[in-house]
């Protein structure tokens, strides 16, 4: 989960939980109709995912349960986890009762068995992470062979167009402070290069099929136009998407 960086503190000391359940109301009322999320990354993996009817899709990170929803509305069937229980509650409030939702944290095994899923959908959790090694063995587990993993993370040239001073190939550690619906919060997220990324992924086992750095939605210039004015080519970065394929 995430949004457009806006006064962005690196710090490789700052030590900040990363608190969803103290600030999900506001996140998720922020999540439903920012740029950010609403008209860039969601659409972005909705068209990455493509025509997903009848297949089996984990949503890793589900947060309130917006991209659940969006790809429920094309036919997958859906299950999803978050860390926090107070997300876990709004995504049951969104989806209703009969879709499996569990409160779980990616860092330890998942509670679903080997190959459960035709697809997962990772959007803005791993770079929460210092470590993929676990995370990714687990997303490996529960796909089936063939199947795909969406990973959405915060794009590794953002920390250094903020820090001109930042070591672009260290994974480091730092801080952003946000105001989602009003309601201030501080997130904590590791940067690491592309090629640590990928390195990772085939170290898990999957292949890197597709990255991509797509622009909003077309409806985002209407309806966010002092936002985007300040984007001449009608673009900005501010995640990298990525489609992986199990080995």
């Amino acid at each position: 989960m995430g949004n457009m960086p806006a006064n962005l503190e690196s710090s490789a000391d700052v030590a900040v939980e990363n608190d969803y359940d103290s600030f999900a109301e506001a996140y998720a009322a922020e999540n439903d109709s920012s740029l950010v999320n609403a008209y860039y990354a969601r659409p972005a993996i909705l068209d990455l995912a493509g025509d997903v009817a009848g297949r089996r899709i984990l949503d890793a990170g589900c947060g309130a349960g917006a991209v659940s929803a969006a790809l429920r509305d094309r036919g997958a069937v859906v299950t999803g986890f978050d860390r926090s229980a107070r997300m876990v509650e709004l995504a049951r409030q969104r989806l209703g009762a009969d879709t499996d939702l569990r409160v779980a944290d990616i860092t330890r095994p998942l509670p679903y068995p080997d190959g459960a899923f035709d697809d997962v959908v990772a959007a803005l959790v791993l770079h929460y992470l210092e470590d993929w090694t676990g995370p990714l063995a687990e997303l490996r587990r529960v796909l089936k062979p063939g199947g795909r993993l969406i990973v959405v993370v915060n794009h590794p040239i953002i920390l250094k167009m903020a820090h001109r001073e930042s070591d672009y190939f260290a994974t480091t550690k730092w801080s952003d402070e946000y105001d989602f619906n009003g309601r201030k919060a501080v997130l904590t997220y590791w940067h690491r290069p592309l090629h640590a990324m990928t390195d990772a992924f085939t170290a898990a086992g999957f292949r890197t099929a597709v990255i991509s750095e797509p622009p909003p939605a077309p409806e985002a210039h209407e309806l966010f136009p002092d936002e985007m004015a300040r984007f001449p080519s009608g673009a900005f970065l501010s995640f990298l998407f990525f489609v992986l394929e199990a080995a």
